[in-house]
């Protein structure tokens, strides 16, 4: 592929990729304030998003069979982990704003456990089998995931063990 398109792609992915988000959001915002239909109206596009998202993903050659996905999934959860989190994480510090340190705190916890739960599964990947089928929960306030059952509180952000959302 040429440089230039690809560049487009790969701009045209992270838009659309932010769109798809920003709908969700927008969504959950609307279902709140009582506007279901606009709400529908948010997901509904915000799925059209994810359409164009995956066409453009697709179109760069980036998806590949389950472990090396499993693979890309670790290096970027690392990445966050290692550098990106720690580093904006002490930017807001130094800017003493506290809703992005507390943001940063979050997602930097939940990411060090995202990464070991993609290279768990990708052991198991690699040995020709799937996952088990215990549950995952996910808090839905910052983001903690845990197999299996959710704690009595988030021991990230405390939020109860009800709140936690379950796949």
């Amino acid at each position: 592929m040429r440089k230039m398109t690809e560049s487009d792609l790969i701009n045209a992915y992270a838009g659309e990729s932010q769109a798809h988000m920003r709908y969700y959001i927008f969504a959950n915002e609307a279902e709140k304030a009582g506007k279901p239909n606009v709400a529908r109206l948010f997901r509904a596009i915000a799925y059209a998003e994810e359409v164009h998202a995956t066409n453009h993903f697709k179109a760069l050659g980036l998806l590949k069979d389950t472990a090396a996905n499993l693979q890309t999934a670790i290096d970027g959860e690392t990445f966050e982990v290692n550098e990106m989190y720690p580093a904006y994480h002490e930017v807001a510090k130094l800017q003493n704003e506290p809703d992005a340190q507390r943001t940063t705190h979050y997602a930097l916890e939940a990411e060090k456990i995202h990464a070991q739960l993609y290279a768990d599964a990708k052991r198991e990947v690699e040995q020709g089998k799937d996952l088990d089928s215990e549950p995952i929960y996910i808090c839905p306030v910052c983001g903690y995931t845990v197999k299996g059952q959710a704690p009595a509180k988030c021991p990230v952000c405390g939020a109860p063990a009800a709140s936690f959302k379950k796949f």
